[in-house]
């Protein structure tokens, strides 16, 4: 068999490798990768099998997000440590892409399990449940933090643990156990973030695991004092210990247009 029997035409490779044939002829007019044989008399495009590692090289990259000047930067000077420091980076970047869209999801499952607990949820009902352990970013406030310096603070937390978007973390407020029972219901003094897959636990707030009460209050900020008076109400009643803190978060303002109709979720750790 002669050599040039050995080679396949632009389809057959093209084929071989799941592509468009227009994308090789792509790649010859860029000069990124060029046939291994063109007909001298009607310009066909011949390939060598032995080319196929250099394309799927080219296809993997390309897949990476790599662009062509870097993978063309990249062929001309072909080298193991070439190779090895272009993966580094790209395997670093979608290791960063996963983290991203595993933290999507988990976001997501807890909207989901908030709507469901929108429609099924007895909003008079105080129970007890059990958590999980919770790393949580937080931010120091007091009663004369206004509203933009919150914003503000916040912001600069996401930008800090390099979250996309604030939507790519859950938020809530914090009020210390012992402000409430001493009847200061408005003497907040942390705003937390839980960002999904954070690993580093130095600096964060620990919400512990363990057993919570938990209530619901549906309204503005004005009548959740009342709420909390029930909540102490009820602790005394079935002689249960809170303690640190209690955590809110809102269930359901993205589908709400009335503060009137806000819910937010009240946890608080018992023993």
């Amino acid at each position: 068999m002669n050599q040039k029997e050995k080679l396949l035409t632009i389809g057959q490779f093209a084929a071989m490798h799941g592509i468009h044939k227009k994308t090789l002829m792509w790649y010859d007019e860029i000069g990124l990768f060029t046939p291994a044989a063109i007909h001298p008399e009607n310009g066909y495009r011949f390939y060598d099998y032995h080319q196929s590692p250099v394309l799927e090289t080219i296809l993997l990259l390309r897949e990476l997000g790599v662009s062509i000047a870097e993978i063309q930067a990249f062929m001309k000077n072909r080298s193991a440590a070439g190779m090895k420091a272009l993966l580094a980076e790209k395997i670093a970047a979608l290791d960063h892409s996963i983290l991203h869209l595993q933290a999507v999801r988990k976001n997501l499952c807890v909207y989901h399990q908030n709507m469901e607990t929108l429609l099924t949820m007895d909003l008079s009902a105080i129970d007890i449940i059990e958590k999980e352990e919770r790393c949580l970013v937080t931010v120091d406030i007091d009663k004369d933090t206004s509203f933009y310096e919150e914003v503000e603070m916040i912001t600069a937390e996401t930008e800090k643990y390099k979250l996309g978007r604030l939507h790519d973390a859950l938020y809530g407020s914090m009020i210390s156990v012992s402000s409430l029972q001493n009847g200061n219901f408005d003497d907040y003094s942390k705003l937390f973030i839980e960002i999904p897959f954070l690993k580093q636990k130095d600096g964060l707030h620990i919400q512990p695991a363990g057993k919570y009460l938990r209530a619901f209050h549906k309204g503005d900020w004005d009548t959740i004092p009342l709420r909390y008076q029930a909540i102490l109400a009820y602790a005394k009643k079935h002689k249960l210990k809170l303690s640190g803190f209690s955590y809110e978060m809102g269930l359901n303002e993205n589908v709400i247009d009335r503060i009137e109709d806000y819910i937010v979720q009240i946890e608080i750790p018992v023993r």
